[in-house]
């Protein structure tokens, strides 16, 4: 499998880091345990959750509630459902313990049930569980992916955000990113990303940057039109997602495919205003996605130089980090050649 998260240059002798920016995984806050709030419980059932969250040994209620879950009623599924999500969430060392009682096959059966509570109950625990590392494999394995994407597809809003965050946790392990790229999962984060609350948005980017560091999945988040989002989002210093979209973009800039949609889609302008007025890390990641699309297309080149970006990369070379100084001084180089076959191929050494 292909995996190319990083991007290395040389130019005129020297040697630039690629896009990633040194707190790059800052702009991403994991999904961790669910923030959907607690589920309604009448007085008596939270005495009896409160306790078994805080018995030493709470080992024989939660193989009862993994009994429950393949209750014949609808009512008892979704109570042991919400139990088992509130002990994964407030107690980490259960995690393990619901997974070795049964719990994952029943709860992935859940994700797949018309009723949309339960279906919302059972991502939800299934998310919970996956933040237990040991876990990821079991949930991949038992068969989770394809109903996740299902709950990203048709879900509730709550269900749709923690089915990102779960679909997140399994592409932790490197060999989940195919499978969950193949199971139709990026044009629905894709979605998201465009139309989802900002949670929503958050969670979707996540999940984007960790999948699309695989080849084939930068691929179809092109496909997807992931562009038009990424592009607006970076476009609105308002949307809290400059930094996230950018940090996409910078993974998906490596492929063709994605250079020029990202041309196609207005970038340009985009990224040379955040040269102009983002903040250090934004203006960072802005000259990093430039220097990767100008680095063997003159056309490029004079797009950006066209829409001025020479003089805010000047105070950028002057001002900014020592890896913004470096790229924005290779793109002004590139950009003042001649443009020419005999430039073009003086610049060949800009490789990625």
């Amino acid at each position: 499998m292909e995996t190319e998260n990083r991007v290395d240059f040389s130019y005129m002798g020297r040697s630039f880091s690629g896009t990633s920016v040194n707190d790059d995984s800052s702009a991403f806050s994991d999904c961790n345990s669910d923030r959907s709030g607690e589920f309604p419980t009448t007085s008596s059932e939270s005495r009896r959750l409160l306790l078994a969250c805080a018995a030493e040994n709470s080992d024989a209620f939660i193989r009862q509630l993994v009994l429950d879950l393949e209750s014949s009623s609808i009512d008892e599924q979704k109570q042991a459902a919400m139990e088992i999500r509130l002990l994964a969430k407030n107690k980490p060392e259960n995690r393990l313990k619901i997974a070795k009682a049964g719990a994952i096959k029943p709860l992935i059966s859940l994700i797949s049930s018309s009723d949309s509570q339960l279906q919302e109950y059972g991502v939800t625990a299934i998310l919970n569980l996956s933040l237990c590392d040991e876990n990821k494999g079991v949930i991949a394995s038992s068969g989770a992916i394809t109903p996740l994407v299902k709950a990203l597809k048709t879900g509730t809003p709550t269900a749709k955000e923690n089915a990102a965050c779960a679909l997140l946790r399994l592409s932790q392990v490197e060999e989940n990113k195919i499978a969950i790229g193949r199971s139709g999962a990026i044009p629905l984060l894709v979605a998201l990303l465009e139309t989802g609350g900002l949670r929503a948005k958050k969670d979707a980017a996540t999940a984007l940057y960790s999948l699309c560091s695989v080849k084939e999945n930068k691929i179809r988040a092109v496909q997807a039109d992931i562009m038009k989002p990424l592009v607006e989002l970076m476009a609105d210093f308002g949307s809290n997602m400059v930094d996230k979209s950018g940090f996409v973009l910078s993974v998906l800039v490596s492929v063709t495919e994605a250079k020029a949609a990202l041309v196609e889609e207005g970038g340009i302008p985009v990224l040379v205003e955040i040269i102009e007025v983002g903040s250090q890390r934004q203006k960072e990641i802005a000259v990093a996605i430039l220097l990767q699309i100008c680095e063997d297309n003159l056309m490029h080149r004079a797009l950006v130089a066209r829409e001025g970006a020479i003089p805010p990369l000047i105070a950028l070379s002057q001002s900014g980090t020592n890896r913004a100084k470096q790229k924005a001084e290779a793109l002004i180089d590139i950009l003042r050649q001649p443009r020419s076959g005999n430039a073009a191929a003086r610049t060949s050494n800009v490789s990625a």
